[in-house]
C-alpha cells in the first residue's frame, strides 16, 4: 500500500506543506519525517528571544501534537532517511525500514558551513538547531568573558545585538563590509553603525588565522592584521550549505541546491524540493536562485502542496525577509541588485526610512527600516511591476499607494 505523500524535513517548509495538503482537501496519507527529536519549532527566535531568555522552548513550537493527530498527519521525529529508492518509490530509513510514496517532498533545509581550517576550539558554537542554542545559552551562563562572532551575516549580527548589553562582543568579517549577501552597502553600513553605537566592536576586511588557548575556558582569536582577541565563547557564522545529499545520491540534479521548476518539482515528476534546500527559477532575475528565509519556505510549501492536491500553480512570489536587531526591524522586499541605483527615502539613519534599488527605471528591491507599511507597499509594487519614478521614491510625502490605485 502506498504511503501517499512523504515529506522529509520537519522544517518551516515541511510542516507548512503537510498543513497545506490538508487545507487543500488532500485525503491521501501524509507522513512528515524529522531528524530532530524535538517537535518542529520556529528557528528565527533562536538568535533573539530564546537566546535572551524571553521566549521558552514551548513558545517556539510550530504545531502541537494535537494538530498532527487531528489533521491525520503521521509525524515521525528523530528519524533519519538514509536514501531514496526512486525506482521503487520509497525512502529507506536509517534503521533499514522503508516508506513508499506517491509523492515525495524534500524539505531538508541547510546546515552551517564548517570552519575550513584546524584548531577551532572544542567548545566553539554554531547556531542552527535548538540544541545549538541551548548549548550556547549554557556556555554564556557560565562566563562573562568576551564573545567573538566570526561572520557578519544576519544570524551573527542578531546574536551580537542580543548579547551586547551584557558583555563585550566583537564581530569579525573577512569581507569589506557586513552582510555582503544579505543587504545593500547602504543598509549594511547603517546596521554596522547601529551595532558600534551599541558597543559592539565591528572588524571588517580581516580574517581569522587561528586560535590559541588562553587559560581555562579562554581562547585568543588570532587575526590576519596581527591582532588577537580574547574570547570565552566563539561563535562561527560563516554561512550555510544546502542539505542536498539525499537528492544527489538519488541522481537528481543539484547545484548549490536541488534543482526544481516553477511548481517546485524536480526532474523526477513524483519528487518536489522546497525551502532553503531548493534552487528554483527566478524570471525576475533571469536565472535561478536559492533563498534562505521563512516566507520563501512557506510559499514554496503551498505551491508543492497545490501540485500534489491537483491544483497546480507557479511559484512567482516576491522574495522578502526581515531581521530584528537593536530594537529595529529591517525588512527587504525583492532581491537587491549588485549594480544599480540606490535612492534614499525618509530618514533611515535617524528613524523610519528606506532604500529603493533600481536597475535603470525598474524597481528591483526596497529595504525598509522600521517602516512595515512601506514594506508592504513595496512588495505590492514589485509584484505588480509598477515602477515609481526616482523622484517619487525619494519623496517621503508622495503616497506610493496612488500608483497602484491608478494601475487598477
Amino acid at each position: 500500500m502506498s504511503d501517499g505523500t512523504v515529506i522529509v524535513g520537519a522544517s518551516h517548509a515541511g510542516v507548512q506543506c503537510a498543513a497545506s495538503l490538508r487545507d487543500m482537501g488532500y485525503d491521501g496519507a501524509v507522513t512528515l519525517i524529522g531528524d530532530d527529536p524535538a517537535p518542529p519549532y520556529h528557528r528565527p527566535p533562536l538568535s533573539k528571544g530564546f537566546m535572551a531568555g524571553t521566549m521558552s522552548a514551548e513558545g517556539l513550537v510550530l504545531r502541537s501534537d494535537a494538530f498532527f493527530r487531528e489533521a491525520a498527519i503521521r509525524f515521525r521525529p528523530g528519524t533519519c532517511v538514509a536514501r531514496i529508492d526512486r525506482d521503487a518509490r520509497r525512502v529507506v530509513l536509517a534503521d533499514g525500514s522503508a516508506l513508499s510514496y506517491d509523492h515525495l517532498v524534500l524539505a531538508t533545509g541547510t546546515r552551517p558551513r564548517r570552519w575550513p581550517g584546524d584548531g577551532l576550539p572544542a567548545d566553539a558554537h554554531m547556531l542552527r538547531t535548538m540544541d545549538d542554542a541551548c548549548r550556547l545559552r549554557a556556555h554564556l551562563a557560565r562566563t562573562d568573558a568576551p564573545v567573538v562572532v566570526i561572520g557578519g551575516g544576519y544570524v551573527g549580527l542578531e546574536l551580537a545585538a542580543t548579547l551586547c548589553s551584557s558583555r563585550s562582543i566583537t564581530v569579525v568579517e573577512g569581507a569589506s563590509r557586513l552582510l555582503m549577501r544579505g543587504a545593500s552597502p547602504a543598509l549594511a553600513g547603517l546596521i554596522a553603525r547601529r551595532h558600534m553605537a551599541a558597543g559592539t566592536h565591528v572588524l571588517t576586511d580581516v580574517t581569522v588565522m587561528g586560535f590559541v588557548p588562553d587559560g581555562p575556558g579562554r581562547t585568543r582569536v588570532v587575526l590576519s592584521n596581527g591582532r588577537s582577541l580574547p574570547a570565552g565563547p566563539v561563535i562561527v557564522g560563516i554561512g550555510v550549505v544546502p542539505n542536498q545529499e539525499l537528492a544527489a545520491a538519488a541522481g537528481l540534479p543539484c547545484a548549490d541546491g536541488v534543482l526544481v521548476d516553477a511548481t517546485c518539482r524536480t526532474e523526477d515528476a513524483s519528487i518536489f524540493a522546497i525551502g532553503d534546500c531548493a534552487r528554483f527559477p527566478m524570471p525576475r532575475l533571469g536565472g535561478t536562485m536559492r533563498l534562505e528565509c521563512v516566507q520563501n519556505a512557506h510559499d514554496q510549501a503551498r505551491i508543492a502542496a497545490a501540485a500534489i492536491a491537483g491544483r497546480p500553480g507557479l511559484y512567482d512570489a516576491v522574495p522578502w525577509f526581515w531581521s530584528d536587531q537593536l530594537g529595529s526591524k529591517f525588512q527587504t522586499a525583492g532581491i537587491v541588485p549588485t549594480d544599480g541605483l540606490c535612492i534614499t527615502r525618509g530618514d533611515p539613519e535617524g528613524g523610519k526610512g528606506a532604500f529603493f534599488h533600481y536597475v535603470g527605471d525598474a524597481l528591483r528591491a526596497v529595504e525598509t527600516i522600521d517602516a512595515p507599511a512601506l514594506h508592504m507597499q513595496a512588495r505590492r509594487l514589485i509584484g505588480t511591476g509598477i515602477n515609481p519614478s526616482h523622484n517619487q521614491a525619494s519623496d517621503a510625502g508622495f503616497d506610493l499607494r496612488s500608483l497602484q490605485s491608478r494601475a487598477t
